[in-house]
């Protein structure tokens, strides 16, 4: 039988459950999910492995127009979903009805790959409106299959998954057959801690921050990891420390419940918070932490 394999890429707008998605089509929570815009900022490759196919499903940072240089070099990840998909699924949440940079509506309407649209969240709306959205969808962009699906509620996403599979070309594995993702321990680390600053605070602060784990060790036992959050100002890093520490002390604790279940071992966790001043448009404080400008 003949091996298939290829990249399957996910973009769409904000906030419309691409990650939600990723984590549903791979069976595993590799990608953060809050109801903030932006959570995602990298790609993030997700690797699912049967004895005759590889799928490496691709989940980017939602398209947006770019404001600081960080956003810039998210925009990069969107553009090399382009560049290297074998299929591209296009995420929209019912009811949305344009895309945030035209630019990338055309470059969809002119792919020689095969494209699939995925109407998501069809379970917040009624028949009527997903029927107005699959007419829309078809007519916006004629090349591509349209799919009515839950990822939250997994409704739908093997349908889908049937058909990326039906659709892979003929190819040998990228990766390593025992391989889940191309993202080192650490960035599971920073992505998760991340993830609780989002949830726990509003306004800029979860935009102004980056996590780097300077120490990860690994134990029989246990992993023993020290991270440190980046921050913009000094009165962002006493929002983020909370009176007496007890803002970070609940970042620093559901964090490490949530990694001990990732890691499967006894985690310690040593949390710091540090003023790093425009990290965001700073091109070499960007590369630091993983969103090259290339």
């Amino acid at each position: 039988m003949e091996h298939k394999a290829g990249f399957v890429n996910i973009i769409g707008n904000p906030n419309v459950g691409k990650s939600t998605l990723l984590n549903a089509l791979v069976g595993e929570r590799l990608a953060i999910i809050t109801s903030k815009a932006q959570t995602t900022r990298h790609r993030i490759l997700g690797i699912v492995n049967e004895e005759g196919y590889q799928i490496v499903f691709s989940d980017t940072p939602g398209i947006l127009k770019p404001a600081y240089l960080l956003q810039e070099s998210m925009m990069s990840f969107v553009h090399a979903a382009f560049d290297d998909a074998d299929i591209l699924l296009f995420v929209v949440e019912l009811g949305e009805k344009e895309v945030k940079d035209e630019v990338f509506l055309k470059k969809l309407k002119n792919l020689k790959i095969p494209v699939l649209i995925l109407i998501n969240k069809i379970d917040q709306g009624n028949e009527t409106l997903l029927n107005q959205a699959v007419t829309l969808w078809k007519n916006k962009v004629p090349n591509a299959e349209v799919f009515a699906i839950s990822a939250l509620n997994n409704f739908g996403v093997q349908e889908v998954f049937s058909k990326i599979i039906e659709l892979l070309p003929v190819s040998p594995p990228y990766f390593p057959k025992d391989q889940l993702t191309d993202k080192p321990e650490r960035f599971f680390v920073n992505e998760t801690i991340r993830e609780k600053i989002l949830l726990h605070y509003k306004k800029e602060i979860p935009y102004s921050v980056e996590v780097e784990t300077e120490e990860f060790i690994e134990d029989e036992s246990i992993i023993r990891i020290r991270s440190v959050i980046m921050v913009e100002r000094d009165s962002q890093k006493g929002i983020l420390i909370g009176h007496k520490g007890s803002a970070l002390k609940r970042v620093g604790t559901e964090a490490r419940k949530d990694l001990e279940a990732f890691f499967e071992k006894q985690i310690h966790l040593e949390l710091f918070v540090k003023v790093n001043k425009d990290w965001r448009s700073n091109e070499r404080q960007l590369r630091r932490f993983g969103y090259d400008q290339k």
